[in-house]
């Protein structure tokens, strides 16, 4: 069955299946927030991106094998309720955007920076440093060499707009400067976006719209 990226707290994950990469995704928590799940294909390693909630339904998706790491994209609460059962329960390292990782209560292992790398196995992520939504957010870039590439956004960018920024106009024009010179200027219309809530999208259907989100301001 094709993928297709709506899921339902208590329902099944969805499976992206990549050439090089497993991507797995499940909804949970009283916020529906997305945690994805990726396995390297050729290793088999594991890595968690936002341990949100619900840890039970996050390490049974886990399974026996285990994860070598968990990203948290940005440091408010619901993206982190389920990280410390996790981390205690895998002995998995943590990694979390240098700005942000102070407001995790779980300790970060390895501060990211813009342009940074995580690896699960032998697939490369790339961390992009967005500011707006929280100071120190990430979103996590995959550059499928047998594909187009695929982008975790946590909460920076959505169907329909960027993240919430309680209307603070510099914190707004922060984040959309941000989404559009990192993102939208550097990947193709093909890529595809995992957010932290919802359905996926790609920057195709997005990219017509970013002049309207900026003249709205939200």
């Amino acid at each position: 069955m094709a993928y297709h990226g709506v899921v339902k707290v208590g329902g099944p994950a969805d499976v992206h299946e990549l050439a090089d990469l497993m991507i797995s995704k499940v909804a949970v928590g009283p916020m529906d927030n997305n945690a994805y799940l990726l396995r390297c294909r050729t290793t088999g390693e594991q890595l968690l991106i936002d341990a949100a909630n619900d840890p039970d339904t996050l390490l049974r998706l886990i399974g026996a094998d285990g994860i070598a790491s968990v990203v948290t994209t940005h440091r408010h609460d619901d993206h982190w309720q389920g990280l410390e059962a996790v981390v205690r329960a895998t002995g998995a390292r943590t990694y979390a955007g240098r700005f942000d990782a102070e407001g995790i209560p779980v300790p970060t292992d390895v501060p990211l920076e813009d342009g940074g790398t995580v690896r699960v196995g032998r697939v490369e992520l790339t961390a992009v440093h967005l500011v707006g939504h929280t100071p120190g957010s990430v979103a996590l870039v995959y550059d499928d060499p047998h594909g187009h590439p695929h982008v975790f956004t946590g909460d920076c960018l959505f169907p329909g707009g960027v993240g919430n920024t309680w209307g603070d106009a510099e914190r707004f024009a922060s984040l959309l400067d941000g989404v559009e010179s990192k993102l939208f200027a550097r990947l193709p219309d093909e890529t595809w976006v995992y957010p932290g809530h919802g359905g996926d999208t790609t920057l195709g259907a997005e990219r017509p719209h970013v002049r309207e989100w900026r003249e709205r301001g939200w």
